[in-house]
Order: C-alpha cells, then sequence, then structure tokens
C-alpha cells in the first residue's frame, strides 16, 4: 500500500493492536498463540469459526475474554436438542398498549444480536435450529414475521465442538460448515502450560481486561484487509492448491482421486487469500506470501473434503492429505 499514507498508518495500528491484544490476554489464557492468532486473523476477516475440543480447554474463557478486549457485546448460545430457532433469532410477543388499549405484536430480539456469538456444543441441536444461524454469518441479518433486522457489526461466530462424545448429535451438514472460516482444533496444554494454568485458577481470581480497540476501529481494520494488495502469482497458486482437492481436476493426480470424495470449493479460496491478508498486516507485511499459504491451509481445508472410504481403510486422515497437497504444490 505504498502511496497510502493513511493505510500504512492503519496497518502499522493493526499490528500494534495485535501485540497489545495478545498481550492482554496472556493474562488470563496460557498458551494457545497459535488459536489466538487464528481467532484473530478470522474476525478481521469477516469469518466465523468452528472450534473443536474436549471440555475443560478454556473455550468460553477464550472468547469471552476476546470479546473484553475488543469491547464487544457477547452471548452464549448453549446448544440443546430442545433448541428452537427463535431462541437464537428471537421472537414476536403480543402486548397491550395501555394508551389505546389494543393488542400488538413486538418483535423480541434474541441472543443472536450481538457481536461475538458462542454457539457453543453445536452439533446438539438438530438440523432446522443449526440453520437458524445460517442467514446471520451469511447475510448479517435476520428474518422474523417478514421483516428484516440488520445485526450491529462486526459480527462473529464461534461455534464449538465436542470430538469425543458424539452420541445423540446432529452433525453439520456441508453447506453449514462451508459457512466457516476456520475449523480450529484445541489440543491439550503442554506440561509447563498446565502448571501455570492451575497456579493462576486455583489462586486469587483475575480482573476485567482491559479494552485495547473498539468496535469502529476493528469495521476499519476489516476495510484495510480488502483493499490489501495480493500479487498474481499467489492468487494463482492457491487457485491451484484447492484445485488439487478435487477428483475431477486437472491438476489432481491418483492419490488424491482414491482419497477424496468431494473437495473444497471456491470460498476455501477466497478464504486463504482473506486470511493471508489478514495474517501479513497481523505481523507487519503490507502484502501476503506464500508462507501465510502454507500457515492457514489446514484450518480452511480441514471441514471441507469429504474423504472416501478407502482413504480410511488406509488409514489416512484429512491432516495427512492436506500436508500431501502442499507438498505436491511445493514452491
Amino acid at each position: 500500500m505504498p502511496g497510502k499514507i493513511d493505510d500504512v498508518q492503519l496497518a502499522a495500528e493493526v499490528h500494534n493492536g495485535y501485540l497489545e491484544i495478545k498481550k492482554e490476554l496472556s493474562k488470563i489464557i496460557v498458551g494457545q498463540d497459535e488459536i489466538l492468532e487464528q481467532l484473530l486473523i478470522s474476525l478481521f476477516s469477516q469469518g466465523h469459526c468452528l472450534l473443536v475440543g474436549v471440555p475443560g480447554l478454556a473455550k468460553t474463557l477464550i472468547i469471552q475474554s476476546l470479546a473484553q478486549t475488543l469491547d464487544l457485546s457477547f452471548s452464549r448460545i448453549q446448544f440443546t436438542p430442545d433448541l428452537m430457532p427463535s431462541d437464537i433469532t428471537g421472537s414476536e410477543i403480543l402486548e397491550e398498549d395501555h394508551t389505546t388499549g389494543q393488542k400488538i405484536f413486538k418483535y423480541i430480539k434474541g441472543p443472536v444480536f450481538a457481536n461475538i456469538i458462542l454457539a457453543d456444543e453445536i452439533n446438539r441441536t438438530p438440523p432446522k435450529t443449526q440453520s437458524a444461524l445460517l442467514e446471520a454469518m451469511q447475510e448479517y441479518s435476520v428474518t422474523a414475521a417478514g421483516t428484516t433486522y440488520s445485526l450491529d457489526m462486526p459480527f462473529f461466530v464461534m461455534a464449538t465442538q465436542n470430538p469425543i462424545e458424539q452420541e445423540g448429535t446432529y452433525p453439520l451438514p456441508e453447506a453449514q460448515l462451508d459457512r466457516f472460516m476456520f475449523n480450529l482444533w484445541l489440543n491439550y496444554p503442554a506440561f509447563e502450560e498446565e502448571i501455570e494454568v492451575i497456579k493462576r485458577t486455583t489462586g486469587k481470581k483475575m480482573g476485567r481486561l482491559s479494552t485495547i480497540i473498539n468496535k469502529e476501529k476493528i469495521i476499519q481494520f476489516q476495510d484495510l484487509i480488502r483493499r490489501t494488495p495480493v500479487a498474481d502469482n499467489i492468487v494463482d497458486y492457491v487457485v491451484k492448491l484447492v484445485s488439487t482437492t478435487r477428483p475431477n481436476s486437472k491438476y489432481t493426480d491418483e492419490h488424491i482421486k482414491e482419497w477424496i470424495r468431494w473437495g473444497a470449493g471456491p470460498r476455501a479460496s477466497q478464504y486463504l487469500i482473506l486470511g493471508a491478508k489478514t495474517r501479513a498486516i497481523l505481523q507487519n507485511r503490507y502484502t501476503p506470501n506464500m508462507d501465510d499459504i502454507h500457515a492457514l491451509a489446514l484450518p480452511v481445508l480441514r471441514h471441507r473434503l469429504v474423504m472416501s472410504y478407502r482413504a480410511e481403510a488406509e488409514g489416512m486422515s484429512v491432516e495427512k492429505i492436506i500436508d500431501y497437497i502442499l507438498e505436491k504444490n511445493k514452491v
């Protein structure tokens, strides 16, 4: 962005803000630097995240703490089998006007009307309720009783899933999975990190975190990401990389055809470019490079590839297939 002084200054603000957010979050969150970076990349790219991890790994704490540092409103929706779409989007109630005595319908907004939404254990509710988030995630609006209501920006959905307990769950359809920019896997902390977690959580309770960036700045940062230039060779590489995941593509080979039933669509290419732009700005660079693409390929592609039965029989995993694809397209 040479020649655009305002954009250069704004890019520096993004980088400095990112460092301050990490420093503030480190008061409560131990480790998880990569997860925090990817959450912020998703937020600044106007994407959404699916976070997978066993209970007790601070998924809720991470997103609540992030909301505090960004001065954003936060809603947690606990997805259960009896949750209804209106429990998410809101519903109309019959109310009497005390001055005229007439009864009128009044729309009461649901918890989706917040800046950051934590959809906890999203796969525990039926597809009809899961789809209540679809319009909000894609269109940034909610339609109720024929009226469309715009959501307050920025709007960020983080859904969680428990990878162990699958009884009584409803796997997310591919159409809904594709709405998520990243699929992040939260691992157990290292031994030293767990010791620090125990010391912090069994001692004096931490106070509220300081606000680093407000919502107006976040919207400016999101606009800046869209203006960030990308070299044509990077775009070509991303499209070729994503095309390699498709069994009928000219860029694929016999192994991919045997391992993958369905590959990633164009949205994967879009999110890889947007994520690479954001990662570059966060790291104080003005344009993305190949390292940014490689760093984000796994969380972008992980939930967009449908493996074949043969791949499962051979002990292949999505992660191994993505590593193979990256190696095949090594530059």
